[in-house]
């Protein structure tokens, strides 16, 4: 493994092709937490033409729930999801501005397509580490669908965030090695 490369993601569209699949990055910025709960009603609000709880363009999607937040801390253990589970919404997500995913587990091929096609990364955050992430979570909000719990739609502030790339811009993959 190289050097391990940090990046603002608000700053994504500058530094998106530098980055490629195996890449070890620490990401510094926004993101949002979102399941396969919240992802279905972001569809139904888009095929109903309602706003959205958030900018897609150049926005980064962080699939995961986090346990309750101990005493002292800013957020529980938060681990990332199995990504396939929000496979059937990523495209149009993708198709609408969405830059940067992060999950675990390889990606179906229409989701690599539109990989592709916007020019969007897939990271991948180390499963099992969730208290670990927890760490680099400097400040947490809901900010959509809190009937959901810990599946709401957060938006999170992230210090050094551990991801390795999986699929980059190219469409190259860690999966298919």
């Amino acid at each position: 493994m190289g050097a391990v490369k940090c990046y603002d993601i608000a700053r994504v569209h500058e530094w998106k092709d530098e980055v490629r699949a195996g890449d070890a990055v620490l990401l510094s910025g926004y993101l949002y937490t979102a399941r396969d709960a919240a992802h279905k009603r972001i569809i139904q609000a888009l095929d109903s033409g309602e706003k959205l709880p958030f900018d897609l363009n150049g926005a980064c999607v962080y699939y995961a729930g986090p346990t309750q937040t101990p005493d002292g801390m800013v957020i529980g253990s938060i681990g990332p999801t199995t990504s396939s589970r929000m496979d059937s919404f990523t495209p149009r997500l993708l198709d609408l501005g969405l830059s940067i995913m992060i999950g675990k587990g390889p990606r179906s091929q229409s989701v690599v397509d539109a990989i592709g096609r916007n020019k969007a990364l897939y990271f991948s955050a180390v499963g099992g580490a969730g208290a670990y992430i927890a760490n680099c979570v400097k400040s947490c909000e809901v900010v959509a669908y809190d009937d959901l719990g810990c599946e709401s739609i957060k938006r999170l502030y992230v210090e050094d965030f551990l991801v390795f790339c999986g699929i980059d811009t190219n469409k190259n993959s860690i999966f298919n090695r």
